[in-house]
C-alpha cells in the first residue's frame, strides 16, 4: 500500500484532476491518496467565515454562490456522462448549501471549522467519482471517520490505526483509496483540521498508522 498525497494546485482543475488519475493508476498498485481542497477554496472558505464572524450574512452567502459557479463549470468538463456530472453537482450543490445555512449570531470557532472542512469533502467526493466514471475500482474513506486527535491536539494514533484499518482491510478489492487531507476530528468529536499545510501532515500520519 503507497500513501500518495496531491495539494490544492495538483487537484485545482479538470485537467489537473484527470492528470492526477492518469498518475495514480498508471501501475495497477494499491493505494491511498490524500488530497487537498482545490486551488483557492480554503482562502475562499476562510473569506466565507470571516463575513459570517463580522454579521455579513449576505456577503457569505454571494461568495458561496460564486464558489459554486466555479465549481459546476469544474464538474461539467470532468465527468463524460450525465449521471455522474449530475450525481456530483447533486453533492456539491447540498455542500454550498450547508455553507449558507449558518447564521451570524453566535457564530463560533467550531462552526468556522466545519466551514473549512467542505473543500477537501468535495475535491475527494469529484476525484473518487471521477475515477469510478473510469471504471477504476476507488472508493471514499472520509478522514472524519479515522482521523483523530487527543486533548493536547496531537494525533490520536491507536484510534487512527484502527478505524482506517477497518477500511483499508474491508475489501482488498479497492484499488485506490481517497481521502481528505487537512481535516480532522479533534478528541471531543468535533470537526477540527490539521492548520495550514495540513494535508501533507496528514499523508505523513496516515503513512506511519498503516507502516
Amino acid at each position: 500500500m503507497k500513501v500518495l498525497k496531491f495539494g490544492g494546485t495538483s487537484v485545482g482543475s479538470p485537467q489537473r484532476m484527470k492528470e492526477v488519475a492518469k498518475l495514480i493508476c498508471s501501475d495497477g498498485e494499491q493505494k491511498l491518496v490524500v488530497l487537498s481542497a482545490m486551488a483557492g477554496t480554503t482562502n475562499t472558505l476562510v473569506e466565507i467565515a470571516r463575513c459570517y464572524a463580522e454579521g455579513d450574512a449576505a456577503n457569505a452567502a454571494a461568495i458561496v454562490d460564486r464558489l459554486k459557479d466555479i465549481y459546476s463549470q469544474h464538474i461539467a468538463n470532468l465527468y463524460s456522462t450525465a449521471v455522474y456530472k449530475q450525481n456530483v453537482q447533486d453533492y456539491a450543490d447540498a455542500r454550498f448549501e450547508h455553507l449558507k445555512s449558518y447564521s451570524p449570531d453566535g457564530f463560533t470557532e467550531v462552526q468556522e471549522k466545519e466551514i473549512l472542512a467542505q473543500g477537501e469533502l468535495i475535491s475527494t467526493f469529484m476525484m473518487t467519482s471521477y475515477l469510478c466514471e473510469q471504471g477504476v475500482n476507488a472508493a471514499l474513506v472520509c478522514a472524519l471517520d479515522f482521523m483523530k486527535t487527543d486533548k493536547e491536539n496531537e494525533p490520536d494514533f491507536d484510534f487512527i490505526r484502527e478505524n482506517i484499518g477497518k477500511y483499508i482491510d474491508s475489501d482488498s478489492d479497492i484499488r485506490i483509496f481517497v481521502t481528505q487531507g487537512f481535516i480532522c476530528r479533534n478528541y471531543k468529536g468535533g470537526t477540527d483540521n490539521l492548520q495550514r499545510g495540513g494535508s501533507d501532515y496528514s499523508a505523513s500520519i496516515i503513512g506511519a498508522a498503516i507502516g
